[in-house]
């Protein structure tokens, strides 16, 4: 990997990502530039445009946005997308008028078509319809993609937009309301494992197959793509990141359920919905420029659930 210049300003250092990504930079030497909420409001552009002009960071990574499950994307729609346009367009803005040399754009997989060919290509974007829970922040999030990809053909600068799949680790979301499906099954095999080994329900027939990297090879690779990979390098200058493979998710249950030490029945209620049959990155890209991903599922779930019990431990 080449050496980075910096300070690097991480947009968003408190989320999954951002503490993945300070983590990583701090284990590497790397100067990092953060501020919270408190300190830099990024949905006011002149407050976003004094602090890059004031500290004029060598990369800017903009991994803030506002997020949430799915029953927050379909309640919240305009908040969803209004905050993200606001905050990526904020960002992307202040970089060109300060001439940042290099900015990293994180999305999410679901820009992607609902129904697009498994595993799925960068350049499917825009093929076909959205899944319609989450579309307004899938369009914010596609037109982060394309501010970055114009700014570069406009202005000729070497940003780059990523891709992840889904993700997990330390700092995730453990909340039952509005977790995702690996914290949610976790805590549920936690609280099961500490009312005497219970049976726990899940939703689905369990059949369905996802794709998970932990957060800390995310951090990982975009270091790798901005020491490596110039605009221009790759068609629409922007990477999937994910590990290239999936496991279903009952696999994925009895994974949780032997890192937990849970040792009840599961049940799976297939009166609730499956969701997608199969949601699976094409990583070729990524691979083709260097980078694959270490941590295998079962160690970063142990791991995860190690870091889970030390803040559960903290509450009591």
């Amino acid at each position: 990997m080449n050496k980075l210049s910096s300070p690097i300003f991480i947009a968003g250092h408190r989320g999954l990502v951002g503490s993945a990504l300070v983590r990583v930079c701090d284990a590497r030497g790397i100067e990092t530039l953060t501020q919270t909420r408190q300190e830099l409001n990024l949905r006011d552009a002149s407050a976003v445009a004094h602090f890059i002009s004031l500290t004029k960071p060598s990369i800017v990574i903009i991994a803030a946005a506002k997020v949430g499950g799915i029953l927050a994307n379909d309640t919240y729609r305009y908040d969803f997308i209004a905050e993200n346009l606001s905050i990526e367009l904020n960002l992307i803005e202040a970089c060109r008028v300060h001439h940042i040399s290099r900015v990293l754009f994180l999305g999410s997989s679901c820009i992607y078509p609902k129904l697009s060919p498994q595993p799925m290509r960068e350049d499917s974007l825009l093929t076909g319809a959205l899944e319609q829970t989450n579309e307004p922040y899938a369009i914010a999030k596609i037109a982060g993609v394309k501010l970055i990809e114009s700014c570069n053909r406009q202005y000729k600068t070497n940003w780059l937009s990523v891709m992840p799949t889904n993700l997990y680790g330390p700092g995730d979301n453990f909340d039952l309301h509005s977790s995702h499906v690996l914290p949610a099954m976790m805590r549920k095999f936690h609280e099961a494992k500490l009312a005497g080994h219970v049976p726990v329900t899940l939703w689905g027939s369990g059949t369905p197959r996802r794709e998970f990297l932990h957060v800390d090879d995310l951090a990982d690779a975009c270091l790798h793509v901005l020491a490596n990979v110039s605009a221009g390098q790759v068609p629409g200058d922007i990477i999937n990141i994910g590990c290239g493979t999936d496991v279903t998710i009952a696999e994925l249950a009895i994974l949780i359920q032997s890192a937990v030490g849970h040792r009840g029945d599961i049940i799976w209620d297939s009166s609730k919905p499956d969701g997608t049959p199969r949601k699976l990155m094409d990583v070729s890209r990524m691979s083709s420029l260097g980078w694959q991903a270490r941590i295998k599922l079962e160690q970063g779930i142990a791991d995860t659930y190690q870091w889970f019990c030390r803040g559960s431990a903290k509450t009591e």
